[in-house]
C-alpha cells in the first residue's frame, strides 16, 4: 500500500457528537439569560470552543468565555462517558486499518479527557492523538496534523500519501493546507461542503477500508504527478 497513516478529526467524523454539543450550548444559554439555536450551533461547527462561547456571549449569555468553555466541555465529555455515539461503520474501518498495518492518529481542538475518553473506547485501534490542549495552533491552522504526522516520523513531503477525515469547513482547510489527501465525511453535517477543499467526499463507512482508502490516495498522487 502506499497509504502512510490516517489521520482522523473527532466530533462529526468519527462520532456523531455535534448534536452533544448543541444540546450542551442550549442548556447554557437558557440557563443564563441567553438566545441561541440549534441552527446558530451548526453555524460554529467545527470552531474553537472559546469562539463558540464568544457567539453566545454576543447572543446574550451572561457567563464569561471561561466558565461557558468550562461547562460545555464537561457537558459533552460527562455525556460520552455513559455513551460512545459511534458513526455506523467506524470501528469497522479502523479495524482494518489496524489489520492492514496503517498507524491512525486521532486529530482534534477537543481537550484531553475528551480525547483520551475516546481512544479508551476503542483500545488499540488508535496509534496516538493530537488534542486542543497540544502546543499547536488549532484548526484550521495545518499544525495539529503536521504534528500528528511528526509524532509518527512522516516528513511533511509525505503528506500526500496520508488521508485526513474531515466533516467540517474549518478541518477541510486544516487537512488540505497540511498537504494530506483530503476526505470530507458528509453523513452528519448539515453544512454544503461540496465546494471545499477535499479531494473526494464520501456518505458514511460503507466500504471504506484500508483498501479503498489507499485506492483514494494513489488517484491523488496520480493527479498530482499529472499537473506536475
Amino acid at each position: 500500500m502506499q497509504l502512510k497513516a490516517v489521520f482522523w478529526d473527532l466530533d462529526g467524523t468519527l462520532i456523531d457528537s455535534e448534536p452533544l454539543w448543541h444540546d450542551g450550548e442550549l442548556e447554557i444559554a437558557a440557563a443564563n439569560n441567553g438566545h441561541w439555536t440549534e441552527e446558530l450551533g451548526w453555524e460554529c461547527s467545527g470552531t474553537p470552543v472559546p469562539d463558540v462561547a464568544r457567539r453566545m456571549i454576543e447572543h446574550g449569555c451572561t457567563l464569561s468565555v471561561e466558565e461557558i468553555d468550562k461547562q460545555l466541555k464537561a457537558y459533552v465529555f460527562e455525556h460520552e462517558k455513559m455513551h460512545m455515539p459511534w458513526i455506523d461503520g467506524v470501528l469497522d474501518t479502523l479495524r482494518s486499518l489496524k489489520e492492514a498495518g496503517i498507524p491512525t492518529m486521532l486529530v482534534s481542538t477537543s481537550p484531553r479527557p475528551i480525547v483520551e475518553n475516546v481512544l479508551d473506547a476503542a483500545p488499540g485501534l488508535f496509534s496516538g492523538y493530537v488534542c486542543g490542549d497540544d502546543d499547536a495552533k488549532h484548526k484550521p491552522s495545518p499544525e495539529p496534523y503536521l504534528l500528528a504526522a511528526k509524532k509518527l516520523g512522516i516528513a511533511p513531503e509525505n503528506m500526500a500519501e496520508c488521508a485526513v477525515f474531515e466533516d467540517t469547513p474549518v478541518g477541510l482547510a486544516a487537512g488540505a493546507a497540511s498537504g494530506a489527501t483530503v476526505i470530507a465525511q458528509t453523513c452528519t453535517i448539515r453544512t454544503d461542503t461540496s465546494n471545499g477543499p477535499q479531494f473526494t467526499s464520501v456518505d458514511g463507512y460503507d466500504g471504506i477500508d484500508a483498501e479503498a482508502i489507499d485506492a483514494i490516495v494513489r488517484r491523488r498522487l496520480a493527479a498530482l504527478a499529472a499537473e506536475a
